[in-house]
């Protein structure tokens, strides 16, 4: 049986962004850089080079600053660095989700531990951007139902590197109603549990930050348990 590393490495080192976007929408696609591919590989050959199923933890799409740099959901040059031990020449990004959600790491363990039981993804693989600031695939109808298709085959493709179906976790209030759509219509997952974005956590409730960070930390632990 192949790893998750060996299923996950040669999807994101070959994904194509979509032809079909509206004409004022775009979608960067790093995984053709060289640096970032061989990002990539040390990534995945680290931290999921098993066959243990992982909770999927799935978000909007991709910030330009964090998974559109580096190819690692969340995760800015510096975090990648700092975190999880990875080099890189990329220059530091400013990136709230990513500052989140290696506070959320740290407190669960620490990356080999976060790693071993989750899989940080999104529902749409590549960042999107309009006007040259972050998009989101549902900030308008005719996005969506472009990307509703390839949305659909992310998580479908994405679950066959090894998955925990009973649980998912929904990263934004908002994207929940499109991840639960989804999974009416093709029953990926048993049970779906929601958090409040990171984004929204830092830019509207900093000053509760602890209590969010407790809040994800109880549910991560809830889900594994």
């Amino acid at each position: 049986m192949p790893t998750f590393a060996e299923q996950a490495i040669p999807y994101y080192n070959t994904l194509v962004a979509p032809a079909n976007l509206p004409i004022d929408v775009s979608a960067i696609n790093p995984y053709k850089q060289p640096a970032v591919q061989r990002i990539v590989e040390e990534f995945y050959g680290r931290f999921f080079n098993d066959t243990n199923p992982r909770i999927f933890v799935l978000g909007i799409n991709p910030g330009r600053f964090g998974s559109g740099v580096t190819g690692i959901s969340f995760t800015t040059p510096q975090n990648l660095r700092r975190y999880c031990g990875i080099e890189n020449d990329f220059r530091d990004t400013p990136e709230l989700s990513s500052r989140f959600i290696y506070q959320v790491v740290e407190a669960f363990g620490g990356a080999a531990a976060f790693y071993g039981q989750f899989f940080l993804t999104s529902l749409f693989p590549l960042a999107l951007t309009k006007g040259g600031k972050n998009y989101n695939f549902y900030d308008d109808r005719a996005t969506t139902e472009a990307l509703w298709p390839a949305i659909t085959e992310t998580v479908r493709t994405q679950i066959r590197f090894g998955y925990n179906r009973n649980v998912a976790v929904c990263l934004g209030r908002k994207n929940e109603s499109y991840l639960r759509k989804l999974n009416d219509q093709q029953g990926f997952f048993d049970r779906i549990v929601t958090l409040d974005h990171p984004r929204y956590i830092l830019q509207y409730k900093t000053k509760d930050m602890p209590m969010y960070l407790e809040r994800y930390i109880t549910t991560l632990h809830e889900c594994v348990a």
